[in-house]
């Protein structure tokens, strides 16, 4: 699949000091191009380069269109200037296989989202399949949750429209190099739809969980616009297959079971649908357990990390909450890592199964909380849990998530650094109060955690306080268990993104395809592009039923 063209002139490494704004952004590009005039540009990137703190400034890459644009880069001969070609994302050309029931996409995270976008665009009327509730009655239930610890196993953090990135930062960077436009297009429509436009260009753009919920209703009420449909409160129970292909799927709503003839299902399950993933192995879909990573939320003050960032100055007062990254290999060879990191954000109780504790981290666009935090994540192997069963690793993950559970009481387990390293258990916390979504209690975060990934915490955080100052304060707050980072299953699937059950397409970060909302909305986009080479576009009147 090929997308379409445009010419324009590229400027890279154009340096802008932090409170100069764009006037001077324009400035620069009129000089650098020898002309009067500011021609029509975009921004492409821009990233803080804080190496030098009292020098603080933005780092910009632009494209510039303008014609002649070959003449312009001859003449200046500026390494930094150069002629690139920008690609758009293209609709791809449907298929001749006639359709007699409209595709269903069983789940409504990123990836069945922007899969089922597509479908409906092109005329192919998906059906979205939704365990848990659309996303305002979602918010209600979530947040009945945090303030009763009454857990709805069918919609919570996890489960519901928008799926679990829905609370959280809303990161939308990706390490995936895209060629065809599927990156620019995700970002577009999250633009359309209620983000800010300078998620189109920063180096680490995020939404924030409020933006997100607006997004999220925008992309759904697009969809049935286009003649797609939404059954919410409503899960896939059963499949049924017939000669190796789908015939149909059994939903129950309300404890009504049905019964939906389909030919084409999307799997865009999310990663902790575990019940599902067993559901499939019964039917003998090809899936293997792969490796994956657990861990601990680790809480700072967000003032300790933004001045270890940036400084004190006054322009670093202007800077929006700092983030980072961090990685270490232990003297053992493990690998640990900040995943998810949330400025100015929240830890909250992400928990989807009673009698299991699972937390994530969560920020609003405005990033202004006191503290900051990430996901401090060991990496696991197959081999940590002695097993060749392709659930093997959910069981693992379940087998934290119980002690965690026990050990709080259905609360979240948090524990000083300090306490932490000496292998006690306090009640009180120092300088860093926990900023939690849902209870907590002061307890045992390590003996909760098997040994392996327990040292390896320990001497990450003691190596990144040499990279942060104050990252391994005493203070510092440890919380638990930090478990559903990614998906431990990969259903397979063949080269047209089908699995070995004709019909149905593993889709997103629970089918182990993707590892953030970006990368899974632009794997839904990948499947649904396969399901339109291969079908032709129907009516809904067309349809059987």
């Amino acid at each position: 699949m090929k997308g379409y063209l445009f010419e324009m002139i590229e400027i890279k490494d154009i340096k802008v000091p932090v409170l100069k704004g764009t006037k001077q952004l324009e400035k620069i590009i009129m000089k650098k191009l020898r002309v009067q005039k500011l021609p029509s540009y975009r921004i492409i990137k821009r990233s803080i380069d804080a190496r030098k703190k009292d020098e603080i400034v933005y780092v910009y890459t632009v494209g510039v269109y303008i014609e002649n644009e070959n003449h312009f880069v001859k003449k200046i001969k500026d390494k930094n200037i150069s002629c690139v070609k920008e690609k758009r994302y293209q609709f791809p050309t449907s298929g001749d296989m006639q359709l007699r029931h409209s595709p269903v996409v069983i789940g409504a995270g990123p990836a069945g989202l922007f899969c089922a976008l597509i479908l409906s665009k092109l005329g192919y009327a998906p059906i979205v399949i939704e365990r848990g509730a659309s996303v305002d009655e979602r918010i209600e239930k979530v947040e009945q949750f945090f303030a009763s610890g009454i857990l709805n196993p069918e919609c919570n953090v996890q489960f519901g429209e928008g799926g679990a990135g829905t609370f959280s930062d809303g990161k939308l960077n990706t390490q995936v190099k895209e060629k065809y436009g599927r990156l620019r297009y995700v970002l577009e429509t999250f633009v359309k739809f209620g983000a800010s436009q300078e998620i189109l260009y920063d180096n680490k753009p995020h939404v924030g969980t409020d933006r997100l919920v607006e997004v999220v209703k925008g992309i759904r009420e697009e969809i049935i616009a286009n003649g797609g449909s939404f059954l919410f409160n409503t899960k896939v129970t059963d499949i049924k297959t017939e000669q190796g292909k789908i015939i149909g799927v059994i939903t129950v709503q309300e404890g009504q079971e049905t019964y939906l003839e389909c030919e084409h299902v999307v799997l865009a399950i999310g990663h902790s649908a575990r019940d599902t993933f067993e559901m499939l192995y019964k039917h003998d879909l090809h899936m293997n357990a792969k490796d994956f990573a657990m861990g601990v939320r680790v809480e700072h003050l967000a003032s300790w990390i933004q001045n270890a960032m940036y400084g004190t100055s006054e322009v670093a007062k202007q800077l929006p909450a700092a983030p980072y990254k961090l990685t270490h290999q232990t003297q053992e060879g493990r690998g640990v890592y900040t995943f998810c990191m949330c400025p100015g954000g929240y830890v909250v109780n992400a928990s989807s199964e009673a009698g299991h504790t699972a937390i994530n981290g969560m920020s609003y666009s405005g990033r202004d909380g006191e503290n900051s935090n990430t996901a401090l994540i060991v990496t696991v192997r197959k081999e940590d849990y002695e097993s060749t069963h392709p659930l093997a690793g959910v069981q693992f993950q379940r087998t934290l998530e119980k002690r965690f559970f026990d050990a709080g009481k259905g609360r979240i387990v948090a524990q000083r650094f300090e306490d932490f390293q000496n292998r006690v258990s306090t009640e009180s916390f120092g300088e860093v109060k926990p900023q939690m979504k849902g209870a907590y209690v002061a307890g045992n975060v390590r003996e909760c955690l098997p040994d392996f990934m327990a040292d390896s915490i320990e001497e990450a955080i003691l190596a990144f306080g040499k990279k942060i100052e104050k990252y391994d304060h005493k203070d510092t707050v440890l919380a638990g268990v930090e478990s559903r980072t990614s998906s431990p299953v990969r259903i397979e699937r063949g080269e047209h993104f089908m699995s070995n059950v004709s019909g149905i397409y593993p889709c997103g970060e629970g089918a182990g395809y993707a590892g953030g909302i970006v990368s899974a909305a632009m794997d839904g986009i990948k499947v649904a592009e396969a399901i339109v080479k291969k079908c032709k576009p129907i009516q809904v009147e067309e349809l059987k039923g």
